[in-house]
């Protein structure tokens, strides 16, 4: 059955050694069912992402001793003036754009490191935090932001060429761009009936990047929803990754690629009193992008709908209407 069979159904799953295979009807093939996919419903499941079972596996381990350290001792890491860049985000800091109440989470965000001195770039970003009590912490999580940092570099390859635009279209753009490993613990909801009604661990909202990868996403709660306006778990297995369009991406291409609106669901009831885990990268351009979309994705059929923005402008507009930039 073909993808566009079943994307109402369920995310499509890939294989990124299909892109990287060397057999040019295999990349094709890849090219053509990712664009698909994007341009349909915005979510895919990869597998050889990169990642190793090793890496994973201590990751997790490691993220949950962190968030399990008492709450004074993580709040040492939340940096002011940050615009939560950086370091620890605390309980209820971020909201869905949108909205007021704050989400049933918080995390740690890990940003790039830029190892040439001479690259302007550097001095945009604000150095790395460590957690001196947790030195395996930062090491991995060190580690799978350059696996998902190459892994990323792979999937906007395969975007650019469904888009007709030469394979390397990205790659000068993302150098050293301003992407971010995030590290959520949705924390156990231990009193449900104080919580405002709307609270949830993560309110309906668009990715703000270009593409996100995430570790994890098969854990219950993740939504996607779809056109006809049904939400459906994102599912998929445990070698998998998922994969999907953020919103300069859809500007880029004047929605051709949708960012499309997901979520995360509280537990049952009877789960409130549970942890859940997750760790997606943002994949950041450099701020100077031109995010003005692509002429070949304008006709009169699709008309252009959105105004022209760099990638840091974008940002910066987004932190402030998510609660990380007053």
């Amino acid at each position: 059955m073909s993808i566009e069979n079943t994307l109402l159904e369920k995310i499509p799953s890939l294989d990124l050694a299909d892109f990287t295979s060397g057999d040019p009807d295999k990349k094709a093939k890849f090219v053509n069912d990712l664009g698909t996919a994007y341009n349909q419903i915005g979510f895919v499941a990869i597998k050889n992402h990169g990642l190793s079972d090793d890496l994973t596996r201590d990751l997790y381990a490691s993220v949950k001793e962190f968030f399990s350290l008492d709450e004074a001792t993580k709040k040492k890491y939340e940096i002011a003036g940050l615009a939560g860049q950086r370091g620890y985000i605390g309980k209820g800091k971020e909201h869905a754009k949108g909205s007021t109440t704050g989400d049933l989470k918080e995390f740690w965000h890990t940003g790039q490191m830029v190892d040439d001195p001479n690259d302007p770039i550097k001095s945009e970003y604000p150095e790395n935090i460590d957690c001196d009590e947790l030195p395996s912490f930062n090491a991995l999580t060190k580690q799978a932001y350059k696996t998902l940092e190459n892994t990323g570099k792979m999937m906007l390859r395969a975007i650019a060429l469904y888009l007709g635009l030469d394979e390397f279209y990205f790659e000068a753009k993302v150098h050293n761009g301003n992407s971010i490993l995030r590290s959520i613990h949705y924390f156990p909801i231990l009193n449900p009936d104080a919580l405002p009604p709307d609270a949830v661990r993560a309110g309906a909202h668009g990715d703000i990047n270009l593409i996100t990868l995430l570790m994890g996403a098969s854990a219950d709660g993740l939504q996607v929803l779809r056109r006809d306006g049904v939400w459906i778990p994102i599912t998929a297995l445990p070698e998998q990754i998922v994969c999907n369009v953020g919103d300069m991406m859809d500007r880029l291409t004047n929605h051709k690629l949708k960012s499309t609106i997901h979520r995360v669901v509280n537990p049952p009831r009877e789960k409130m009193g549970t942890s859940r885990y997750s760790i997606p990268f943002f994949m950041h351009p450099r701020s100077e992008m031109d995010l003005t979309c692509l002429e070949s994705c304008i006709d009169a059929e699709h008309p252009k709908i959105y105004e022209d923005m760099t990638a840091g402008e974008f940002l910066d507009e987004r932190l402030r209407e998510i609660g990380l930039k007053k």
